[in-house]
């Protein structure tokens, strides 16, 4: 379906996808650029890329796709520097986390080439190319915003080639997807670092907040260790949604604060546990929307070994589990353990072992 591949900046991102098109496509060839050529060398060394260049050369000549794997506001630099080397059938993709103002500045490029934008929900704090992996994108949510003048087709032979990575493709439109990741990603990293701040202005002399912040707090803001020159982009980039989103934060923590201070210990309740309803509901970690999944819940007991047990025995026969999760909350649920397959024929198989082993299984539709 492609047989040439380019890359612009092999970061954790460019790295990834180049591990994943070589090792699980039948993409022939694979370019790359890169600032530093070192990372370069080892990316060749590895056979994961063919051909590289520190410069937006002839390299990337007949390519099928190319993707753009840099901070935000460079996207549409390295865009129009690879204008006088592509055909008007190129796909030029890109894994930034805004859109509608990238995708505003691409249309005037559409004779030049097909722009369909991408944002893989996937990543961490650690951003260079030794932080790559092959199966980064498994089961990961991978947007995609493609231009209203994409073939159908070309949309179509696009999203089964991120499906073959082991993503899971969400088609939304630019203005949406800016919507929805200011408030699920893009502010939720202001705070993380609003936290962090707010710490290190408060700590004692001799420092034991910072002694003792482990745990907890250092679990929701290990986003605050992400690339300050990307994440000045996208505040730059999706500012109108970011600061939409900022407001409706700002409304949440003066009502919490008036609730604390005027002691409405009802309303700090229900602040808690409305918040802890719906966060358990992302435990329902299926994507039934998107795609479909095959589910059970087992009953086990909480020792050493239970979970490898299962797995162990779902591997020997051949069944691949795509999804798995302790079930924490139980109130409305069945069994202790939740298992999701690819097929009908993987869940039934599974449910005939488990019960030949006297687990009490529970089918999830």
């Amino acid at each position: 379906m492609f047989s040439k591949i380019g890359i612009v900046g092999l970061g954790l991102i460019g790295g990834s996808l180049a591990k994943a098109f070589r090792n699980r496509t039948s993409v022939k060839t694979i370019v790359a650029y890169n600032r530093h050529e070192d990372v370069l060398i080892e990316a060749k060394k590895q056979c994961i890329i063919d051909e590289y260049a520190t410069e937006i050369t002839n390299i990337f000549s007949n390519c099928d796709i190319i993707f753009i794997c840099t901070p935000v506001q460079n996207i549409i630099e390295y865009a129009v520097k690879l204008i006088p080397f592509v055909s008007k059938n190129c796909i030029i993709s890109d894994v930034g986390s805004t859109k509608w103002e990238l995708y505003q500045k691409m249309k005037q490029y559409t004779d030049k080439f097909m722009y369909i934008g991408g944002h893989p929900m996937t990543g961490s704090e650690r951003f260079r190319y030794n932080a790559s992996k092959e199966h980064l994108f498994e089961n990961a949510y991978y947007i995609i915003t493609p231009d209203e003048t994409i073939p159908k087709q070309t949309i179509h032979d696009f999203s089964e080639l991120i499906r073959s990575i082991g993503a899971i493709v969400v088609t939304l439109s630019p203005k949406e997807h800016d919507y929805v990741v200011a408030s699920i990603s893009h502010v939720p990293h202001i705070i993380a670092s609003a936290l962090v701040h707010n710490v290190k202005n408060l700590d004692t002399p001799n420092q034991y907040m910072h002694l003792l912040a482990a745990g907890g707090f250092k679990d929701i803001t290990r986003i605050a260790s992400s690339s300050p020159d990307m994440w000045k982009g996208i505040c730059m980039e999706n500012k109108e949604q970011i600061l939409n989103v900022l407001c409706c934060f700002e409304n949440v923590i003066q009502n919490i604060r008036q609730n604390i201070s005027e002691e409405q210990y009802q309303s700090v309740y229900d602040y808690f546990d409305e918040a802890r309803i719906y966060r358990d509901s992302f435990c329902s970690i299926t994507p039934k929307s998107f795609v479909k999944r095959y589910e059970i819940t087992v009953d086990v007991i909480d020792r050493p070994g239970s979970i490898a047990i299962i797995a162990v025995l779902f591997s020997s026969h051949g069944i691949n589990i795509k999804n798995m999760s302790i079930v924490n909350n139980r109130e409305q649920q069945q069994g202790a353990l939740y298992f999701a397959f690819d097929t009908e024929e993987d869940r039934q198989k599974s449910i005939a072992l488990l019960r030949e082993m006297n687990y009490d299984v529970f089918v999830k539709d």
